[in-house]
């Protein structure tokens, strides 16, 4: 017997990392996006561009992106014993972590620029995770295609943002700086 697990036995072990990734990683990115709205006096003040969707648009394809991210970890985390898994984990992680501070750093913080080099940073690190990924599970990384394009269009997005707020690039909230003279 050359196996170590049967087809049985690898399906229950990637149904039972699923009923842990997909949840961990739906709720990990309700919660990031919770920091900062798209609602906020900031966000609305702001000149859009003509490649910005309805935002219903965002809570659906983030939500179904989210399904699909923890589905593809669930693929990599099952494959115990397969070359490269760790470190595809790893840099997993590491790539998840960006992703989770793009919201906060962009509508919380009011960091355009910053919020696009975040973006730079998910695009490379996505592409190493799909590689390190296709080496595990190819199936793993093909469900993050649909991810890997909306993060280059919201590259895009927060690139025009930029482009058309330059002034809003840091802005506290709409709030002005009073100037306050003590004395004569």
């Amino acid at each position: 017997m050359n196996m170590l697990a049967s087809r049985g036995q690898l399906r229950a072990s990637f149904i039972r990392w699923a009923l842990f990734t997909v949840p961990l990683i739906v709720l990990l990115g309700f919660l990031a996006g919770m920091v900062g709205s798209p609602a906020s006096e900031w966000f609305q003040s702001l000149a859009k561009p003509d490649i910005f969707p309805e935002p219903k648009w965002f809570g659906i394809v983030w939500t179904i992106l989210y399904i699909m991210i923890g589905l593809s970890v669930a693929f990599v985390a099952s494959a115990w014993g397969a070359r490269g898994r760790t470190a595809a984990l790893i840099a997993f992680a590491i790539h998840f972590l960006l992703n989770l501070a793009w919201s906060p750093t962009f509508f919380g913080a009011h960091q355009i620029t910053l919020a696009l080099g975040i973006l730079a940073a998910i695009v490379v690190t996505l592409l190493v995770v799909m590689a390190l990924f296709w080496k595990v599970r190819r199936v793993a990384a093909l469900l993050l295609v649909p991810y890997l394009a909306w993060v280059c269009f919201a590259t895009l997005l927060n690139y025009e943002f930029l482009r058309l707020n330059p002034d809003a690039d840091g802005a506290s909230g709409g709030s002005q700086v009073e100037r306050v003279r003590i004395g004569n």
